[in-house]
């Protein structure tokens, strides 16, 4: 799918770079550097996630500023940083699903959308959110439980009166809390939270690659038409061109995605803060059983009304924005270092 299409009042004045679809790309060049372009996205990105996982299971608001301070002050850094090695070793091969059904997924409900007879505009829309949608569900099957790990070694050491029950025991590592979990709970025990985590996701995933095309869209289009005016002023009855360099179009790219990410982020908040509580917290009623969805929006409520499915927000909208920017910009780079034939898309 290209964006060439994308302005198409505009399409004589500006030239936007081709796509890149699945069949363009050298596979192993894609998937190893991948691997370790995001890993470095995620080390940068992961304190961030740990504020918002401490404040999701605090029983009182309490502001990411306060609760970034205290927890450097009582547990130092690297508090910030706990399960980062767990997550890390999830993020790979959960990465690589991702992206393969991600570009599958979206050249081929591309190629079938257009064949239908549906606009440019609207079959991209249409193919990102598929796209996006499977690409969260076949990436959750690795991702849940490496979630459950990681979150829980988040919160450890947080036994304070603001989370009363959360992962009382104390682990030493991943692999001691793993161990841990599925002596207590058994297998079902790293899948706490899998249906909300799917239901939580793949919205949020479709939501925000339909946003995604939608916004780039306008983006360069606004684009397009303030540059070609801004010609037309001092070359009148010529049609101007514009070719992006490719600053452009990073900056176009990550303002896309950021704008993106904040409305997803604002829209699947309550749910992600209800994933969190149940992958994290054991419920007082149920003993060493987890929570059931009714029990932690009903004990949400009581703490803090409804108000209270939004605790986090502000560290997650920065993180979802933060995260899509560097996320797309990092991606668009490795599909660009990845192509088979370089020549091609100059």
């Amino acid at each position: 799918m290209s964006l060439r299409d994308a302005v198409e009042d505009s399409e004589q004045e500006i030239h936007v770079p081709a796509d890149i679809d699945w069949q363009m790309l050298d596979k192993s060049k894609f998937f190893i550097l991948g691997a370790a372009l995001f890993s470095g996205v995620s080390a940068t990105l992961y304190p961030v996630v740990v504020l918002k996982t401490r404040q999701q299971v605090a029983q009182s608001q309490i502001s990411s500023v306060r609760t970034a301070f205290w927890l450097v002050r009582n547990e130092g850094i690297r508090a910030l940083y706990k399960g980062f090695g767990t997550s890390l070793m999830g993020t790979i091969p959960a990465r690589a699903l991702y992206m393969t059904a991600l570009e599958v997924t979206k050249s081929n409900v591309g190629t079938a959308t257009v064949s239908l007879g549906f606009p440019e505009p609207t079959a991209a829309a249409i193919a990102n959110a598929a796209a996006g949608l499977s690409a969260a569900v076949a990436a959750q099957l690795v991702w849940t439980p490496v979630d459950v790990v990681s979150q829980r070694l988040m919160v450890q050491g947080n036994c304070n009166r603001n989370t009363p029950n959360a992962s009382n025991c104390k682990y030493l590592n991943g692999i001691d809390a793993f161990r841990q979990i599925i002596k207590a709970d058994g297998i079902r025990g790293l899948y706490r939270g899998f249906g909300i985590s799917i239901l939580t996701y793949a919205p949020s995933n479709a939501l925000w690659w339909a946003s995604y095309s939608v916004v780039q869209r306008l983006v360069w289009g606004g684009l397009g038409c303030y540059l070609c005016k801004k010609d037309e002023e001092h070359n009148e009855n010529v049609v101007v061109t514009y070719r992006p360099d490719s600053k452009t179009v990073i900056a176009v790219q990550g303002l896309s995605a950021a704008m993106a990410g904040g409305v997803s982020a604002l829209i699947t908040m309550p749910l992600d803060t209800i994933k969190t509580r149940l992958q994290v917290l054991d419920s007082e009623e149920n003993g060493r059983r987890g929570p059931t969805i009714a029990q932690t929006v009903r004990n949400l409520i009581r703490e803090g009304g409804w108000t209270a499915c939004y605790r986090g927000l502000g560290p997650r909208w920065a993180s979802m924005s933060m995260s899509a920017t560097t996320m797309i910009t990092t991606y668009e780079f490795l599909k660009r270092l990845s192509a088979k034939n370089q020549e091609a898309l100059t």
